[in-house]
Formats: structure tokens, C-alpha cells, sequence
């Protein structure tokens, strides 16, 4: 496989550093709002390149995404809402368990928070780590970096050494590219503000420290595999994350940075002031689901801006809609026989769809042969070429590009929970086969309509009627 990696500004050959486990660090929610779909472009593009690792390259996966629930949003933000910060940032996670698993994305094997004593051990660990190679200095009771001690910072962002300002420092999480300067390590302690004292001077972690503290705890000796998250971490997170690592332990961090770009909606920047940074549960009141969200999202390369329209939001629902009318369709095909041409066609789809994921995870590429496949497979079964001992194997397939996608699953899931219970809808599809028995087509088409506007869609056919979502 390769994948693009930030650190070299190219596309490198992936293999696991040790053995046949991946391990994977992803930046996850900073817990003081509900994650909204920028976020979860990210996230969803983490999990096909981690489903691509396990199913179609075989790689065990060890992965840590972290909740960020002590720094400078989430205190303000547990302050005005006059709560302990523990219990403000638990809804946010809770919010954010609640999308990832109507979004499909797989568990991963660690989602430590920040203020996990371990981690706060751990990151008491590190600084002395630091204090000890010389990377540190204290000043105002709070504990900084000196950017100075690591003549390599700054080449994950690509910094100017010369606009750099060691010496001077900054203590707010999130600045300018052009702020470079000491950053941060350990907050001093103030007033309503939570503090430890597992370091000298007492206070709280910045967030860079956070991240690799709990990476390095959870996954072990570095270099890691793979460090992942959204374009906007590159600078100043991710760049201090690689000080803070490198200059503790004396190794390279991470192998392979992958970044994935921004989301854009209406070709605009996501603000809290334009009202379009839209979380999941604003998608569905609008009607979409949240199947149509991740085809979406995934739909193109992760290098690349992606532009979220409801227009373009619709078309996503269109396409899963033809995928999953293919796959019922298979159900009418009766002929006996089989096909060597439809299984040679198949098996060419199979070896496209993974040299397209094993491109620097071509998502694109990818879906483009899987329709190329359904036309062709529609056109078979349109000239009777295509016969039920060829089924299995097309179904096969399908599986196989779906458990690195993630999409027909999770729409077979909604599928199974309509918005009108089961046993409800088979009860009108009987009473609608008793109102035409009677040639009482008025009640017929009432009973139709009334599933249609409550989102279940009646498709009468050889075989009798069936139902789907709308």
C-alpha cells in the first residue's frame, strides 16, 4: 500500500514497523461541543483507512483515538454552563458514541480521556522526561518548551525558521502558524480551574502534552505507524506533539502523518456565525441519513477538499439507493447455470477496487468500480446472461468492498429499523391486499400514501410487495 505521508510531502510504501499490528494514533473530539460533519469527515476517512488495513491488506490494527476533555475550550465552556468539567465533557462523549455508531465507524481498541489519571501520570512522565534532556525552563509557575533545544522543529508544517520567536512564549492550546514560539507544556494553577500536583509547579496539561503522553502510554516504543487527523492539526498540534515525543525520548514519533483536508459547505469555511457547522442529528432532521452522510463523506480522496451541499448530500442517497435496488434485484435472478465471464468480471472488480485503496486509499477510484460493476451486472441480467449460480459470488464481492467501506451495512441496519415498526407495516400491507381484493382501491392507495409520508415506501412486484425506507 502507499499512503501519502505529510512529514515528506510524499507517497511512501506502508508496511507495519514491527510485525503485523499497525499502530495508529488519531486526534479525537476536543469534548466542549458536539462533533459536527468537518469533524467527521475525518473520522470516517481514519476508519476506511483502518478497515483497509484489517480486511483487504490482513494487518492486525491497535488504534487510540483520544478524547480532549481538560483544556482552554473545555473549561470556559464547563465554567458558563456552571458545571464540573467531568460531567460537561461526558455528554459530549456520549454525543460523540452516539453519531460514530450511527455513522458505522468501528470501535477502536483505546478512547482514553485526557484527565484519566494514568494519562495525567503519564504526562507528568514526560516532562521530567523533558526537564532532563534540557527542553524546558519555568516561568509564571507554568512549564514551556523551549523550540529552541529542537533544531528540527517546525518540518511537519513546513515552518520558516527565520519568523520564528524562541524565547517568546505562548500559553493559549490553538495559535497562528505564524505565533511560533515556546509553547506550553503545563499550565500553572488558577483559581475554579482543575489542577493536579503530580509535577512541581502544581496545574494542568496543555493540550499538545496530552496527545503524546497518552500515544506513547497506550502504544508503546516509538516510532508509531501511523499518526492521523484532520489537515488543521498539522500546526501548532501536531508539530508540537512531534517536539514534545522526539525530544523526551530521543526517537521519531510517528513513521506516516496522514491529514485529511477540510470540509466546505456551499463553498464556504464552516463558522458558528454563517449556522453551517451541522452536527449529525441536524442531517437527519433535514430527512437524509446517516448511510447517504458517510457515503458522502468518504466519496472523495481525503487529499482533497470536499464540498457539502444537500444537493450533493441527495446524490449520495441516490447512489446507495442504486446500489441497494442491485442487490435486491439479484434476489429475481432464478436462472440456473453459472458464468465463467461474470465470474472472471467480478474477480476483475475485486483486483481494481483493492489497487484503487491500495492508491493512497483512491476512495473515489474505488466507488468507481464498484458502479462500473453494478451497470455491467444489471446489463447480464437484463440479456439473461447472468444466472443464480453466479449470485453467491457477486454477493460475495459486495461484502468484500463493504467491510472496507462501510456503507450497505449500515444502510441494511436503517433499513431494519423503519420509522414505523414492522409488525405495523406488514399489518397494512395485508389490510392493502384485502382493500384490492375488494377492488377498493380508494382505501388501497390510502394505506400506500400513509406509509409513504411516514417514510416506508410499498414496491409491488412478481414476488408480491415489499418495503423500504423512503
Amino acid at each position: 500500500m502507499r499512503l501519502y505521508n505529510t512529514l515528506t510531502r510524499s507517497e511512501e510504501n506502508f508496511a507495519p514497523g514491527d510485525g503485523n499490528t499497525v499502530r495508529m494514533y488519531t486526534c479525537g473530539l476536543t469534548v466542549y461541543a458536539r462533533g459536527h460533519i468537518g469533524n467527521f469527515r475525518t473520522f470516517i476517512c481514519v476508519d476506511v483507512l483502518r478497515r483497509t488495513l484489517k480486511y483487504l491488506l490482513g494487518y492486525q490494527v491497535r488504534q487510540v483515538m483520544n478524547f480532549t476533555d481538560v483544556d482552554d475550550r473545555t473549561i470556559i465552556g464547563a465554567q458558563k454552563a456552571g458545571v464540573d468539567l467531568r460531567a460537561y465533557t461526558e455528554q459530549y462523549i456520549e454525543a460523540f458514541r452516539e453519531d460514530a455508531q450511527v455513522l458505522g465507524l468501528e470501535p477502536v481498541e483505546e478512547n482514553p480521556r485526557a484527565t484519566d489519571q494514568a494519562n495525567i501520570l503519564a504526562m507528568a512522565d514526560l516532562i521530567r522526561a523533558l526537564e532532563k534532556n534540557g527542553h524546558t525552563y519555568v516561568s509564571d509557575g507554568s512549564i514551556y518548551f523551549k523550540i529552541s533545544t529542537m533544531p528540527g522543529y517546525g518540518r511537519l508544517a513546513r515552518l520558516d525558521h527565520d519568523g520564528m520567536k524562541p524565547g517568546a512564549r505562548v500559553d493559549s492550546d490553538t495559535y497562528a502558524k505564524e505565533d511560533a514560539r515556546d509553547f506550553v507544556l503545563w499550565k500553572s494553577a488558577k483559581r475554579d480551574e482543575p489542577t493536579w500536583d503530580v509535577v512541581d509547579p502544581p496545574g494542568r496539561p496543555g493540550w499538545h502534552l496530552e496527545c503524546s503522553a497518552m500515544a506513547l502510554r497506550l502504544l508503546g516504543e516509538p516510532p508509531i505507524d501511523i499518526h492521523a487527523g484532520g489537515i488543521d492539526l498539522i500546526f501548532p498540534h501536531h508539530e508540537n506533539e512531534i517536539a514534545q515525543s522526539e525530544g523526551a525520548t530521543g526517537r521519531p514519533f510517528s513513521r506516516t502523518w496522514f491529514h485529511v483536508e477540510y470540509l466546505i459547505v456551499d463553498e464556504q469555511k464552516m463558522s458558528k456565525s454563517l449556522g453551517n457547522t451541522y452536527t449529525i442529528p441536524d442531517v437527519v432532521a433535514r430527512g437524509y441519513r446517516p448511510s447517504a452522510v458517510r457515503y458522502l463523506l468518504l466519496s472523495a480522496h481525503y487529499r482533497k477538499q470536499l464540498n457539502f451541499t444537500w444537493a450533493s448530500l441527495g446524490q449520495a442517497e441516490e447512489a446507495l439507493r442504486r446500489l441497494t435496488d442491485f442487490l435486491v434485484r439479484l434476489e429475481t435472478v432464478t436462472r440456473d447455470g453459472v458464468h465463467a465471464d461474470i465470474a472472471d468480471r467480478v474477480s476483475r472488480a475485486r483486483r481494481e477496487f483493492a489497487d484503487a485503496m491500495q492508491d493512497d486509499l483512491n476512495t473515489a477510484a474505488a466507488l468507481g468500480v464498484v458502479f462500473d460493476l453494478v451497470r455491467a451486472l444489471n446489463s447480464a441480467i437484463d440479456a439473461g446472461q447472468l444466472a443464480a449460480g453466479d449470485v453467491p459470488g457477486i454477493r460475495e464481492a459486495f461484502g468484500a468492498f463493504d467491510q472496507v467501506l462501510g456503507v450497505l451495512g449500515l444502510r441494511q441496519a436503517e433499513d431494519n429499523r423503519p420509522p414505523v415498526p414492522v409488525e405495523d407495516i406488514e399489518r397494512l400491507i395485508e389490510d392493502r391486499h384485502a382493500a384490492r381484493r375488494r377492488r377498493d382501491f380508494v382505501a388501497a392507495d390510502r394505506i400506500r400514501d400513509d406509509l409513504a409520508a411516514r417514510g416506508v415506501l410499498l414496491e409491488d412486484g412478481s414476488g408480491g410487495t415489499r418495503w423500504k425506507r423512503k
